[in-house]
Order: C-alpha cells, then sequence, then structure tokens
C-alpha cells in the first residue's frame, strides 16, 4: 500500500494542499503523518477514527506512516484525527480535490501515453445518516435522511476500470446533477493538458438531462450519451420500433429489441438533437410481454445499436466502482457534523480507494487482476505476520503457507516496494 502511495505521489500532493495553522511548538504528528494514518487505516479496513486507540501502537500501520515499527513514537490519537478532518478549509479541500484529480491523470498518462477516447462518468450515490450532520436532508427518492455523494470516473478507451479522479459531497436534497458542470470544469483542463490528442466523452444516466448541461458539452467540444425520460413525444417515435419488436417477440417467444434514431426538440432546448431509441419488448416466465422503449440524447454520429450497446450501456459497470466504495472502502460513513470535515473524510476514502485501483494494475496477469476491493483486502492486507530486528536488517515475516503468496510477491515487485 506504500509502494502504491509513493508510485502516484497522492499523499504528498494531498498534504501539500493543506495548510499548518497549529502551534509548531506543540505538534507532534505532521499533517501529512496525521493524513497517510487516516488513509491506510480505512485502506485496510479501519474506517472509524476510533479505531486509532488500539492502531496507533501496531507496528505495520507505524511503518506505513514511516516510523520505526518496534521502537518508533505511536501514531496519533482518535481525538488529533477528529481535530484533522474537521480543522481543514474549504479553499483547501478544493485544493486538495484538485491534487487527486491531478495525480490520478498524471498516472493513467505514464502509464499509457496513447489515448484515443476518454469517458468521463459522473453518478450520484447516497450516504444514510443517523445523527446531526450539517447537509443531512430528507430525500424521497431514497426514503430518508442522507448525504448525496458525486463521483467522477475516467474510462480510457476500452479498458474494464474506471479510474476514480473526483468526488464531491452534496446535501441531502440536492439535485442529481448538482454539481456536475463545477466538476467538470476542474477536470476537462487537467485531461485535456495530459491527453491533448484523446477525444473526451461524457456518458450519463437520466438525472443529468438538462438542457444547461446539453449546451455546456456542446460548446466544450465534448462528446456525450445522457439518457433521457420518456415523454409523449419520445414515446409515440419509439412506437414503430416497439411494434416491430412485439412482432419478433410473438414470433419467438423471447425478449426482442430494435434500434433507431430521430431527431427530437425539447421545448426548453435551443436547436434539435439526436435521440437514439430502444423499442424493446421483455419476456419474463409467467409474466405478460411488457414495452420497455429506452432513450438515450447523444451528437455521436454512430449507428444506433453501436451508440446503446457498446457505448452507453458499459456505463452500468460505473455501479460496481460504487458498491466497491460503498463495501469496501465505507465512504458511507461520514458521520462528522461539519459538512467541510465530511467532505475531508470523502476525499480520504477516495485517496484509499485509489491505492486499491493501483494494486489492481499491477495485479494484471494474476487472479486478482479483476478482484474487488474486499478480495484484495482478505488476500493481499490482512496476513499476519511478526518482526525481527537483527543487527543489520528488521525483517517482516509472512506466512509461508499464504494461499496468495505468488501474487502477493508478484505486485510487490511491480510496485518495487521497499521497507
Amino acid at each position: 500500500m506504500r509502494a502504491a502511495d509513493e508510485r502516484l505521489g497522492l499523499t504528498h500532493a494531498l498534504a501539500a494542499a493543506l495548510t499548518e495553522r497549529r502551534d509548531p511548538r506543540r505538534v507532534q504528528h505532521s499533517l501529512h503523518d496525521v493524513l497517510r494514518q487516516r488513509m491506510f487505516a480505512i485502506a485496510c479496513g479501519y474506517e472509524d477514527a476510533n479505531d486509532a486507540a488500539r492502531l496507533r501502537h501496531d507496528p505495520t500501520h507505524k511503518l506505513l506512516v514511516g516510523r520505526d515499527p518496534l521502537a518508533g513514537a505511536a501514531l496519533a490519537s482518535q481525538p488529533t484525527l477528529s481535530r484533522f478532518e474537521n480543522g481543514v478549509r474549504a479553499s483547501e479541500l478544493l485544493r486538495a480535490s484538485l491534487a487527486l484529480a491531478d495525480r490520478v491523470i498524471e498516472r493513467q498518462r505514464q502509464r499509457r501515453r496513447r489515448v484515443r477516447c476518454i469517458t468521463i462518468d459522473l453518478d450520484g450515490t447516497d450516504d444514510p445518516t443517523h445523527g446531526a450532520q450539517q447537509g443531512s436532508l430528507w430525500n424521497g427518492f431514497y426514503g430518508g435522511f442522507r448525504l448525496l455523494p458525486l463521483i467522477a470516473t475516467l474510462q480510457f478507451d476500452r479498458e474494464s476500470e474506471q479510474h476514480l479522479v473526483a468526488a464531491l459531497l452534496r446535501p441531502g436534497n440536492a439535485h442529481p446533477r448538482a454539481g456536475a458542470k463545477g466538476m467538470l470544469r476542474r477536470l476537462l483542463p487537467l485531461v485535456r493538458r495530459a491527453f491533448p490528442n484523446a477525444r473526451l466523452r461524457v456518458r450519463l444516466d437520466g438525472g443529468f438531462a438538462a438542457p444547461d448541461l446539453l449546451d455546456y458539452f456542446e460548446a466544450e467540444g465534448l462528446e456525450y450519451v445522457v439518457a433521457i425520460g420518456s415523454n409523449p413525444v419520445l414515446a409515440k417515435l419509439a412506437e414503430p420500433l416497439l411494434r416491430k419488436a412485439r412482432a419478433a417477440s410473438t414470433a419467438s417467444g423471447a425478449t426482442e429489441r430494435t434500434f433507431g434514431h430521430a431527431q427530437y426538440r425539447a421545448r426548453t432546448w435551443p436547436h434539435a438533437r439526436r435521440v437514439v431509441i430502444k423499442g424493446e419488448v421483455t419476456r419474463y416466465p409467467d409474466r405478460e410481454p411488457r414495452d420497455n422503449a429506452r432513450f438515450v440524447i447523444t451528437n455521436i454520429a454512430a449507428d444506433p445499436q453501436v451508440v446503446y450497446h457498446r457505448i452507453y450501456t458499459p456505463r452500468g459497470d460505473v455501479e460496481n466502482r460504487l458498491k466497491e466504495l460503498h463495501h469496501g472502502i465505507r465512504i458511507d460513513r461520514l458521520s462528522c457534523t461539519r459538512f467541510l470535515a465530511n467532505q475531508a473524510r470523502l476525499l480520504v476514502h477516495a485517496a484509499a480507494y485509489v491505492l486499491y485501483q493501483e494494486l489492481r494494475h499491477a495485479a494484471v496477469g494474476t487472479d486478482l487482476a479483476r478482484a474487488q476491493v474486499g478480495t484484495l483486502r482478505e488476500r493481499l492486507i490482512k496476513l499476519g505476520g511478526w518482526f525481527e530486528r537483527t543487527r543489520t536488517h528488521l525483517k517482516l515475516h509472512l506466512p509461508a503457507s499464504a494461499r496468495w503468496r505468488h501474487e502477493w510477491a508478484c505486485i510487490a515487485n511491480r510496485l518495487q516496494a521497499t521497507v
């Protein structure tokens, strides 16, 4: 984990975005050390700051922060970590967010010199709240009090991995597209500077289909594929395709679909735009056939089936990244009272996830190349061991019978991990 952090330069960049305002005579733990301690603890499965009470003396965690694992001073306590999270200001969070995006994009530039197309996915998720957190408001869609993080990822050409590049916390009553334009305004210059010859594409679900965003995409010269909900005009355009799908489904007895496109102009749009239409009839055992028309707004001049299936449908894989963030990194543990403190915590959780994505790249060619965060943690991180100090070395002994020792050694060598 430390080797992945050093390759990315992640915690150094994030710590550089913060301002030290504490009395230097009383400082025992630098901002960089506190940040590293918190990030590595989250990555290792200890997402609560209370865990610091026992982890601050753990030899491996001390080693991660750069201290002698046996004789080094204890790490920061839970109150110190809480003061750190609550002391970060909005301007520092903005700089840190840009630093996170910059390090992820630069790492991908080093890894992939030639990229034809970069797909930017924005997707919202929810964080259930259970206290008096600022911004915790009732959300009818999720049926409870929530905070609503917005996550941005980058996909390079047809790679399966979507690289987390930004995370923004929003109040529980925020509109699905709130913050999207501001996030893109900060990301696009970084992406274009690193990949000047790549085509940029934005892929979004129906909550982002608003005229101001579509106008922005066109003004920026972006390709876009954005889902849009049905209405009487679109339903009328889809009817010929549905008739064909019904006839085909009746003949085959299975789900059938057809594709087409049309020019469509909503009342608030300055001009007509291309809408790709999927006319589908779904069939399930012991159920009546059901019409399922879907619509995607796009400026990509490709075959409708290509646009829908090869370009838009893979957007669903972003849900797997959100599941990893929830179940593997626990971004839903935003339990601070202050809204900015929870944004700081969200950013550290995002940084911990970026480390796992770097581990996954190092695992290419092994059985862990597509493993999720929980699997990577169980097989690579959660190992028992013991330290031995000799006159010239400090040795960490790991179990020789570990099931995934070959993958562990392969990933460590690729990351050039050293103590």
